[in-house]
Parts: C-alpha cells; sequence; structure tokens
C-alpha cells in the first residue's frame, strides 16, 4: 500500500512528528502538521498497516538504570556455516546485554552492541557467554568512551523530494 515513492508530504511530516514524540494524540499531530485529527489516524492507521510504523516505546535512560557500559563487540565465528550461523543467532536471542546485532562483511563476522553494568559485566558478557559458545573463535570488544550523538531517527527530510509536491490531505 505505501512505499517510500507513495508517500506524500503529510505522510512524511506525520512520521518526522511521531519520530520526535511518539505519544503524539492524533489532535496534537494534526495541529503540527495542518491536518485534522481524523486525517491524521486514518493516515497513521495506513501506514502502521503497511509496515512504516513498525512499533513504539520509551526509551529508557541506560545509564541512569546502572547501566554504564556500552560495547561494540567484534565477533568472528569458528568456521562458517549455516548450522554455525544459526546456533549463533539463537544465542544472541537469549541474551538481553546485547541490544543489536549485525552481520558484517570483511574481517569480522557479527558487530554487537551491548549494555552492562560494569567492566565485570563485560568481562562475564564476552569471556562466560560469547567465548564459551562452540560456534564463536574470536572476540574483540570496544567500550564506548563518550557518545558523540545518539539518534533513532531516520532521515526523512531527504525523502520529500520523492513526495514531490503530492500534498493533498487524503486519506
Amino acid at each position: 500500500m505505501h512505499n517510500a515513492a507513495s508517500l506524500d508530504s503529510f505522510d512524511l511530516r506525520l512520521l518526522m512528528a511521531l519520530q520526535e514524540d511518539g505519544r503524539l494524540t492524533n489532535q496534537q499531530l494534526g495541529d503540527r502538521i495542518g491536518l485534522s485529527a481524523s486525517q491524521c489516524s486514518r493516515r497513521r492507521s495506513a501506514l502502521e498497516a503497511a509496515g512504516l510504523i513498525s512499533g513504539y516505546r520509551a526509551e529508557l535512560a541506560a545509564e541512569a538504570l546502572g547501566l554504564s557500559v556500552l560495547a561494540f563487540i567484534q565477533v568472528t565465528l569458528a568456521a562458517h556455516s549455516g548450522d554455525n550461523s544459526r546456533r549463533f543467532r539463537e544465542m544472541l536471542a537469549g541474551v538481553d546485554a546485547i541490544q543489536e546485532a549485525y552481520a558484517m562483511t570483511g574481517d569480522t563476522d557479527y558487530l554487537l552492541k551491548a549494555r552492562v553494568p560494569d567492566l565485570k559485566g563485560l568481562s562475564r558478557l564476552v569471556n562466560d557467554t560469547l567465548l564459551a559458545h562452540a560456534t564463536v573463535a574470536r572476540v574483540r570488544s570496544s567500550i564506548v568512551l563518550e557518545r558523540l550523538k545518539d539518534t533513532g531517527r531516520l532521515p526523512l527530510a531527504g525523502l520529500e523530494q520523492i513526495a514531490g509536491g503530492r500534498n493533498r490531505p487524503e486519506a
């Protein structure tokens, strides 16, 4: 139903507003983007149904909750096989400290983003969980000293050119 090419400028403004604050009511959205609450409701529902809005959540303050160490971990598997990869991915699914995991090209097979309370927690994650797993050959970790930018927002402003002049307030 919706894709980047079929979005109009109202859809993009609605998405940008929700990225800023996912708690906005349809009335508040309408006030921000120049549509009625009912039009915003229909558009939001259509964007959700199309999978362009994949969910809503609260962003928690990791450090305030005692998770003060942020680390990126590179993992190289012991063998490159579908079974080894599957077993590694299954293990990852059960490790809450790993927030994000990416299969990579290059020298490492996976890049993991992890949050732990302290260096002992990182040591346990690396030594007792990752290196202890039969699929893993090598692990390299890097601890974040300072976060320079943190956003989950997508660069939607560049999509306005795709939407062009399509800004009719339709449902």
